[in-house]
């Protein structure tokens, strides 16, 4: 399709073998049209000439460009530290412009006398102006440029590439690889398709997104280049799940049973909730198909994720079939394996519980009993993946906290049958719609939307260390009215590098400051000994302990409903879903709870307007939104950007998401004119498809 695109960047005029290299490692440009695709993400506007005066240190200029004569120069240092600096003066005040290396290259086009447009970023010492490595162009030449937008495109680097390859150097070779593919760029698009969403021509988009001619003429290149890597991604999804539901060969749940009714009619711990009651009829409704279920399970804590899992393993266990929950940590497992286990008193089904810290005895009696069928459904840890693990006839896969494991701990449950068992993936980060749609658009998605009957709502208050006596104080009130309290910190021991509380510290102010012999601190982090941190969590559990004291390990899976107060200390070193991860560690029975965010005094734009968020709301949902808004659509499980599952160069899921829906339904009605896209005119787009396809991580193809 795009000849040339694959072309080697070294071949790029200014590349050359070390600049190719270098390019690689630091951004992962190898061809020319990985160049081309390296889009600005900001433009400077080059017709804007700024009196020396105006760029002072609190104006807030990224790049400058100013008018100005030379006055002067001068050296200093020897060999690699020496530098040359150039003095310029306008009519309104001076400064210095240094080079550290092609000294004598800058030597030899600067003249003493003469006016020059500088451009570059500004900085300051005792408030005078100074550049360094600044660009530099005579008047003279500055006027002979042709007239065009004056937007010149800021490219992203990184230190060491700037060092080698300046804005300019960055510049300059884009020009060259623009040069090398203008006239060999092929349109992945049928014109009809073009027409009819108002998008201009691909040679056209990437023209105007390096050398912008116009405000529109970029604006219609952002578009169609955004269009073109969103319906990519939208037709590999659609394309998985068309795959996957043309497989039959799923199990058949086609009744319900003693189980499943003994439960619903006398076990049930509350009343359910309308959305727990459409999911179950969503979940009920793909294990009678005859396909393969493949369903997402979004809730927000405490929304009752579990209660739904269970109610479909019961479907499993009432049609002849096995099931089983796997959760990320010893903790998760141990609390669903004793809620599950005293839900079903009576129900008569088997329950057991397998994890790495098992004991061999645990560990024989859950081998034997799934490998026989006594054991009707398996809760545990990774250790549900081991080969010695051997089920009877598993039939449904409950994945808790999905995004805690990888794809090939998922893909070996699912090995376990010669038919691949149903799968229920939960997670209790919410995710925005807009989100959901892009990255898990092969599944099917259910939401759980309400929170059972009798929560109240948690009151959230952000206090800073001057406040930390009040603090106490209320911990002590609430100790006495005999609750328990959580404080997390975001460290185990000190660390020089970053100024945050630290557990270790923590415990011990604690310990001082709750002298009375009646209170128990607890401790648990995740560097003890599985023994020593299974004992705290038993203390804290059985109300032995008052306090617990812990880092993020308690983020999810403890429950504790006897505990109405949750301490984040350093909060703003947290996310916000790991702070509405925390605070839904309280809440849970049915006395008021509390969260309190401890901070330091000077918080950053980004971090106060976290804190505040948390005050202002519990809807995850709505915080999920805000988190994209501050951190940009990073990898929703908590990673950086760089863990997105699909590589989008410059579209953002959450920012476009009008193009976003119109590129799915692009792609639903191509894929259902052409399902393999296999018509010519579709061949560009069976390129794009393959061009943006999701990585491994989010493949939940590879199930079936």
């Amino acid at each position: 399709m795009e000849n040339g695109f694959d072309t080697d960047i070294k071949f790029v005029a200014g590349v050359g073998e070390a600049r190719a290299k270098l390019l690689a490692q630091e951004l992962g440009i190898r061809t020319a049209g990985d160049l081309l695709r390296h889009y600005p993400f900001r433009y400077i506007d080059r017709t804007r000439i700024y009196p020396i005066a105006e760029i002072t240190d609190g104006a807030g200029l990224s790049y400058v460009q100013f008018r100005a004569r030379v006055t002067g120069f001068a050296y200093a240092g020897a060999g690699r530290k020496r530098r040359f600096t150039v003095f310029v003066r306008d009519a309104s005040g001076a400064a210095e412009l240094t080079w550290f290396h092609s000294i004598k290259w800058i030597e030899s086009r600067v003249e003493q006398g003469r006016e020059y447009i500088v451009f570059g970023r500004p900085s300051f010492y005792r408030g005078e102006l100074r550049m360094a490595h600044p660009e530099l162009e005579t008047v003279e030449q500055a006027l002979s440029r042709r007239a065009e937008s004056g937007l010149q495109g800021i490219y992203p680097s990184t230190e060491k590439l700037s060092n080698v390859l300046g804005a300019k150097g960055m510049y300059r070779i884009v020009c060259n690889a623009w040069a090398l593919l203008a006239e060999r760029i092929a349109d992945p698009l049928p014109e009809a398709l073009r027409t009819q969403y108002g998008l201009v021509p691909l040679r056209e988009a990437f023209y105007n997104i390096h050398f912008p001619q116009s405000q529109e003429g970029l604006r219609q290149a952002q578009f169609r280049l955004k269009f073109d890597e969103l319906l990519g991604v939208q037709l590999d999804i659609l394309s998985r799940r068309t795959a996957r539901l043309a497989k039959a060969g799923g199990f058949l749940f086609t009744k319900v049973g003693p189980a499943f009714r003994t439960f619903y009619d006398e076990k049930l711990p509350f009343p359910l909730t309308g959305a727990q009651k459409r999911v179950i009829r969503e979940i009920r409704q793909d294990t009678v198909t005859g396909f393969q279920m493949n369903r997402l399970l979004q809730g927000d804590v405490g929304s009752g994720k579990t209660l739904v899992a269970l109610l479909s393993m019961l479907l499993a266990v009432d049609n002849g079939y096995q099931a089983c929950m796997m959760a990320p940590t010893e903790i998760l497992a141990r609390q669903h394996y004793a809620t599950i286990r005293r839900m079903l008193d009576g129900v008569g089904v088997e329950v057991a519980v397998l994890t790495g810290a098992s004991k061999a005895a645990e560990r024989r009696a859950a081998l034997e009993g799934i490998a026989s069928g006594a054991i009707d459904i398996l809760v545990g840890t990774h250790a549900l993946i081991e080969e010695k693990v051997r089920f009877a006839d598993l039939g449904f896969v409950v994945i808790d906290e999905q995004h805690r494991f990888g794809v090939e701990q998922r893909a070996r449950l699912w090995t376990k049958n010669e038919r691949p068992p149903h799968i229920l993936v939960m997670t209790a980060t919410p995710i925005p719609r807009t989100l959901a749609m892009t990255l898990y658009g092969d599944l099917d998605v259910s939401v759980i939307d309400e929170l059972p009957p009798g929560r109240r709502p948690i009151r959230t208050y952000h206090y800073t260390d001057a406040a930390r006596l009040k603090l106490f104080g209320f911990m002590r009130q609430e100790i006495a009215k005999g609750r328990q309290v959580y404080v997390v910190y975001p460290l185990i021991k000190e660390s020089e590098a970053m100024d945050y509380k630290d557990l270790t510290d923590g415990y011990e102010a604690i310990s001082r400051d709750f002298p009375l012999p009646d209170y128990v601190t607890a401790i648990c982090h995740g560097k003890m000994k599985p023994a020593d941190k299974e004992e705290s969590m038993r203390q804290f559990k059985q109300g032995e302990a008052q306090i617990l004291v812990a880092t993020s390990v308690i983020e999810v899976g403890v429950d504790v409903p006897n505990a109405t107060v949750m301490v984040i200390e350093s909060a703003e070193r947290f996310g916000l879903s790991q702070l509405h991860q925390l605070r839904g560690r309280v809440g849970r029975g049915g006395e008021q709870s509390y969260c309190i965010l401890m901070s330091g005094e000077k918080l950053s734009r980004e971090s106060r307007a976290r804190l505040d968020a948390m005050c202002e709301t519990n809807d995850g949902f709505r915080l999920a939104e805000l988190d994209l808004k501050l951190r940009g659509a990073g990898d929703i499980n908590g990673t950086q950007q760089s863990g997105m599952a699909f590589d989008l160069k410059i579209a953002n899921p959450t920012a476009d998401v009008q193009i976003l829906a119109r590129a799915r339904e692009a792609a639903a009605a191509l894929l259902a004119a052409d399902p393999a896209l296999a018509r010519p005119e579709h061949r560009g787009l069976a390129e794009l498809r393959r061009r943006h396809s999701g990585r491994e991580e989010l493949d939940f193809s590879k199930i079936s």
